[in-house]
């Protein structure tokens, strides 16, 4: 298939789009850079949706948005935020729907913030959502996408957890700290973190693009942990002490609004994607420290 990804030279991207050409599809990017940083393999891009000849689109992969936890959230952060996102799926959406032969899916991004605060709740895509800012972002983001269906195109929405591997994403902020010895508990450390390899996050997209699925899936491993026992596993992936808590209270003070991404609990389970036969390489989290740090 001929594939269109949208915010591909990002950190999911860098890792999906050599994927989908191992696959034998062909990729294109949509990206705002006039010299973009191609992932691995990947020749075609182009800065304008009306730069693509007219029906050359089979599927299309959205993944565009700016950075949740890049900067603290302002007002005009968190519209830039919404905009990144929302606007650029209707803009999307509007042109699929205006090809004669419009992609035949789009697998669209969310997010674990789609649920809010959960606390020791198992979540699956049915769960009903806590209200808040990340929840609204979510549910707009997810509506816009949800539109393509009016012309019969198949749309999956991928709620994403925290995803993990060198290079780039939460990791690359935690890491300084635990190599130093530093790391340690968020507040309590007992609210749940739901992790991803990236290479799992790929293979999602990959394979609902391929599968004849549709609706809401929930992208994250099958064994979600508490915040304090992943420290502890990152810490002994390092080989360095990680006992140095980080309160609540002073979370919200260095970060604001945006301490409640390193608080809240979502013991998010990926239910539809296992029952639709979806296997995970790295189910377990020591399992898939030990692939990025060996």
């Amino acid at each position: 298939m001929r594939v269109l990804v949208t915010g591909g030279t990002g950190f999911i991207g860098q890792a999906l789009c050599p994927l989908l050409l191992q696959q034998g599809h062909q990729v294109v990017l949509l990206t705002r850079q006039l010299k973009p940083r191609l992932p691995e393999g990947v020749k075609e891009f182009v800065n304008q949706l009306q730069e693509l000849e007219k029906d050359s689109i089979e599927a299309v992969i959205n993944l565009a948005g700016a950075g949740i936890a890049d900067k603290r959230w302002s007002e005009e952060r968190k519209k830039r935020l919404v905009n990144s996102r929302v606007e650029t799926t209707r803009q999307l959406v509007k042109w699929m729907i205006t090809q004669n032969s419009p992609p035949q899916v789009l697998v669209s991004a969310s997010a674990v913030g789609y649920y809010g605060e959960q606390g020791d709740r198992i979540i699956t895509e049915d769960t009903p959502p806590e209200p808040g800012f990340t929840h609204d972002l979510c549910a707009a983001w997810e509506a816009e996408a949800l539109r393509a269906e009016e012309q019969g195109i198949r749309v999956c929405l991928v709620r994403t957890g925290v995803v993990l591997d060198q290079g780039g994403g939460s990791l690359a902020k935690m890491l300084p700290a635990f190599k130093l010895g530093l790391g340690g508990p968020l507040g309590s450390g007992q609210h749940w973190f739901p992790w991803i390899h990236r290479e799992d996050m790929a293979r999602i997209y990959a394979w609902l693009v391929e599968n004849k699925q549709t609706g809401v899936f929930n992208a994250s491993a099958p064994h979600p942990v508490r915040n304090r026992d992943f420290t502890q596993a990152l810490g002994r992936a390092l080989k360095r002490p990680a006992f140095m808590p980080m309160p609540a209270p002073l979370l919200k003070i260095m970060f604001g609004e945006m301490a409640e991404l390193l608080l809240v609990s979502d013991r998010m389970q990926p239910q539809r994607l296992e029952e639709a036969g979806f296997e995970f390489r790295y189910p377990k989290l020591d399992q898939a420290l030990e692939r990025i740090f060996n």
